[in-house]
């Protein structure tokens, strides 16, 4: 089953399924935040390294599932499977989109 999600949150699965910096970059705002494993990352240069080190620590692919709206946050549900216990896992990706790019997102268990 496929399904539609909007073009940044499309690139940004991508982009990181292939380890793709620049595109992975390219889905964010300038003053965008990442919240991952109880950590903030604000700014391109901040992704870009947590991005970076989180790919080399789990080697992960992620496949989005669903997709839902809440309070203006794009909500995926991803199987995300890679070097880590009890892969593959559920995440949920909450996006908040300004501008068609990624102006904040927070990863959760699901």
């Amino acid at each position: 089953m496929t399904i539609e999600l909007p073009e940044s949150i499309k690139q940004y699965f991508s982009a990181g399924n292939i380890a793709d910096l620049q595109g992975l970059q390219d889905c964010f705002t300038k003053d965008a935040v990442v919240f991952d494993e109880g950590g903030a990352f604000r700014g391109l240069a901040a992704i870009a390294a947590w991005f970076s080190e989180a790919r080399q620590k789990y080697q992960f692919s992620a496949t989005p599932l669903s997709i839902t709206t809440k309070d203006q946050h794009q909500l995926v549900l991803a199987s995300v499977s890679g070097n880590f216990p009890g892969s593959p896992i559920q995440l949920q990706y909450a996006f908040l989109l300004h501008d068609d790019k990624i102006q904040s997102l927070q990863i959760s268990s699901s």
